[in-house]
């Protein structure tokens, strides 16, 4: 059914069409006045736009009366253009209105931005206005893309037997690595509800109830700061979990499920075909410098530190030192120190050049200090002739080397293909790390996957005979081109096993009992073998689009600062609220 007595979309008409006397709604786009008594008008609606023609003066009087942005409904004849636009769906065919009515009037001559130009504008202006951003068909077309993809995950998992429950928004506060969102709880006095920084105790929890494959389109909630490719507040995940499975269980159902809908949907039509890449996470470091590696680029670094042990060169002295040779770079030395400071920015480390010449010989850069090593770092890094070297040292060089290897890469001609989607899984996660502020032993990642070497590997551990930093957890990473999607894992069921992993942080029986008491007692009674993963909707939206910003493919973003300066959130609230709920808000600085 259409909308009143609407006949047509405003994409909808064509030549076919002509002769007919059509209803066509939408916002009045634009008007332009050519000479006396012709105007050309452009009507949008969701689905696109038809040029209406105006031939009588009272008609453009009607026309003009009316602001840009209002809604209208316009009836009248359907005839073939004079002049065809090929590149418009509707091109072909122009209506001339017999009557117009106003149906919601823009009472402002004056808007905030152009629509069609929207993009272009400041981003505080963008969110505060988004309802007018998103009538800009380029901006309103990552919804639609969004509202697709998310459609044909559903289909894919279904297809799989997987069956899609939802799980609760008010829990419990559950230390998960970031910091929750808290709601008070009016009828419990100084006790507060959690917003759910993931579902993951709930999906483990249906495994151990009997469901066997379950997922959902999960929102999550997470105090924490913005980037590029995460929003503050709350964002989305395929959030999936499979009984009596492992690691190659899950692998294959996401190998299976998004490779076809990156190829549909995405800015390019090349997706990686299963079985992805697999590369340990050790591996990942000392080979791209990252564990989120673009494998579109084809850019390695390799450890030097050895070379320049004892070099004249103060910046590498005692420091790791990593080494990048690019090929047939021919970036100018302008070029080559301009990237290095691009990614000192973004690294925290200075980085230094040197190139192998035509002769074989160092030139540019630090070619006085790489000269007395130059034989053996020619044969380290395979060198030939006009091949730049790009090298890092400190404690963060492994860091460094990855941004290199990134900003160069897409750089250097012939070292990046970008039109296309590359896969792979990091796998064999450290399950422990000595933290920066503690200096103790802490989880590296997710405390609730299964050790590597399980029960035997982690009481070697606790008497010493085995060093908790080398036991494997089975987590794994999913990337694409150089994007985290996904952390998942192979979970710990055995409460015995949990304990045990738990104590050598210096958490014992209770402490696990009573931070994770739901979870610890369902184990109790006998939980499955289990297993999933939780692909980020926003990230593969915005991998599929082609954007830079995670903020573009989400209808109704927060800004930098996770305040929605639409709504005016977060905001103050009444007295009466606070009395309801027994807070008070207690007087602060500001800085």
């Amino acid at each position: 059914m259409l909308f009143q007595s609407r006949t047509h979309t405003c994409g909808q008409l064509r030549e076919a069409d002509a002769g007919k006397t059509v209803t066509l709604v939408g916002w009045l786009e634009n008007m332009r006045i050519v000479g006396s008594g012709l105007a050309f008008i452009v009507l949008r609606d969701f689905y696109g736009t038809t040029q209406l023609v105006a031939e009588t003066e009272e008609m453009i009087a009607r026309l003009r009366a009316i602001n840009k942005e209002s809604t209208v409904s316009v009836t009248g004849a359907v005839r073939v253009r004079a002049s065809r636009n090929p590149k418009q769906p509707t091109g072909d065919i122009e209506v001339v209105p017999e009557t117009v009515e106003v149906l919601g009037r823009c009472r402002f001559n004056e808007l905030p931005f152009e629509i069609n130009r929207s993009r272009e504008a400041d981003e505080s202006q963008r969110l505060r206005y988004r309802y007018l951003d998103l009538r800009n068909p380029a901006v309103k077309k990552n919804i639609i893309l969004r509202s697709r993809v998310i459609e044909a995950i559903r289909r894919a998992m279904w297809d799989h037997g997987f069956l899609e429950i939802t799980t609760p928004i008010l829990t419990a506060s559950s230390p998960e690595g970031a910091r929750d969102y808290l709601v008070p709880a009016r009828k419990h006095p100084g006790k507060f509800y959690a917003l759910p920084q993931a579902p993951q105790q709930f999906k483990q929890l249906l495994m151990t109830s009997g469901f066997d494959r379950y997922f959902q389109i999960a929102p999550c909630f997470r105090d924490e700061d913005a980037r590029g490719d995460r929003c503050p507040g709350e964002f989305y995940q395929l959030d999936m979990e499979m009984s009596f499975a492992g690691q190659d269980d899950v692998f294959a159902v996401i190998e299976d499920v998004l490779p076809p809908i990156f190829a549909e949907y995405g800015t390019y039509d090349i997706a990686s075909r299963p079985p992805f890449r697999r590369i340990p996470y050790l591996e990942a470091l000392e080979t791209y410098g990252s564990d989120k590696p673009d494998l579109r680029i084809d850019l390695t670094c390799k450890t030097v530190t050895d070379l320049f042990t004892d070099t004249g060169f103060e910046p590498f002295r005692g420091k790791i030192v990593k080494a990048i040779p690019i090929s047939g770079c021919t970036l100018t030395r302008k070029q080559t120190e301009k990237l290095l400071a691009d990614c000192e920015v973004q690294s925290g480390v200075k980085g230094y050049w040197v190139r192998m010449d035509e002769k074989g010989e160092p030139a540019g850069g630090i070619a006085k200090f790489a000269a007395p090593v130059w034989d053996s770092l020619k044969e380290r890094l395979g060198l030939t002739p006009n091949t730049l070297v790009v090298l890092a040292a400190g404690d963060y060089a492994v860091k460094a080397a990855g941004v290199m290897i990134k900003f160069f890469g897409a750089a250097c001609e012939g070292h990046m293909d970008k039109e296309r989607y590359e896969f792979c899984w990091i796998v064999d996660f450290p399950m422990y790390e000595i933290g920066d502020e503690s200096g103790e032993l802490e989880f590296c990642h997710n405390p609730f996957s299964m050790p590597s070497g399980g029960l035997e590997a982690l009481e070697k551990a606790a008497c010493g005979e085995l060093d908790p930093l080398t036991i494997m957890a089975q987590q794994y990473d999913l990337v694409c081109n150089g994007v985290e999607l996904s952390s998942g894992a192979v979970r710990n069921h055995d409460p015995e096993i949990m304990i045990k992993a738990f104590e050598l942080v210096r958490l014992g029986e209770e402490d696990v009992k009573k931070k994770f008491p739901a979870m610890y007692n369902a184990f109790c009674y006998g939980a499955p073998p289990h297993a999933g993963i939780a692909p980020g909707v926003d990230r593969m939206v915005m991998l599929l689009a082609g954007e830079d910003s995670i903020r573009e493919v989400i209808p109704f973003p927060m800004n930098k600062s996770a305040q929605d300066v639409m709504m005016g959130a977060p905001g103050e609230v009444t007295q009466k609220q606070l009395d309801e709920l027994n807070i008070r808000v207690t007087a602060f600085e500001k800085e």
